[in-house]
């Protein structure tokens, strides 16, 4: 089993490459997807968001309003901390039992885990291999803007929260320029996997 991290900046399109790697023959574990999971309303994690921000980051249907809480969490790097303590710990225990199931059925799995924050959270050493996604700043703004609907200065700040692309390259075994040409992007991906298929015979990680 070979344990892959993938990684990037916001709106760098992780969801499209994780995609392809998935149409090689990879197993996805999406932690965003899981953070969501984990604060459905009336989950314990919904419960300590709720007393610790208030119920005005609620939607009608008692969802939780992520651009609200987001809005919130990034404005303050404090609230975002206390955030992060309700959030990642549960967010690990899925995604350990992810792991776990995978590897029951295929020992040599190779498992891409899309994790945005993976470096910022110092946990590059938890997977074997970390895959960076990128794009240029002004493409970030511009998806952020269009996708969720954030004015320039909104999207600015999600962007400086994180590391600097640069800063992170030298975590990184592969980088992919998804500002590249579909074709070109899905020809690197499957160059990638390949790679990752000789290390995870030479190597299967046994946890």
């Amino acid at each position: 089993m070979l344990i892959v991290g993938l990684t990037g900046g916001i709106a760098s399109g992780k969801t499209t490459v994780a995609n392809m790697f998935k149409n090689e023959g990879a197993y996805i574990i999406d932690v965003d997807k899981i953070s969501r999971e984990v604060v459905e309303p009336g989950k314990l994690g919904w419960q300590e968001v709720i007393k610790t921000f208030g119920e005005e980051i609620l939607n009608r249907d008692k969802t939780i309003n992520r651009k609200k809480l987001g809005d919130i969490a990034f404005s303050d790097g404090e609230k975002r901390r206390i955030l992060e303590k309700i959030i990642h710990p549960k967010v690990y225990s899925e995604k350990q039992k992810l792991i776990n199931q995978i590897k029951e059925k295929d020992k040599e799995a190779i498992i891409i885990i899309d994790i945005p924050l993976l470096i910022e959270a110092n946990q590059q050493k938890t997977v074997d291999k970390v895959i960076l996604v990128y794009v240029s700043p002004q493409t970030q703004i511009e998806r952020l803007i269009k996708r969720d609907g954030f004015n320039l200065e909104e999207a600015k700040k999600r962007i400086f929260a994180q590391m600097p692309i640069e800063s992170k390259k030298k975590y990184a075994d592969y980088i992919i320029n998804n500002e590249a040409p579909l074709e070109m992007v899905r020809k690197e991906v499957k160059s990638i996997f390949q790679a990752l298929k000789i290390e995870v015979k030479k190597a299967p990680r046994n946890l």
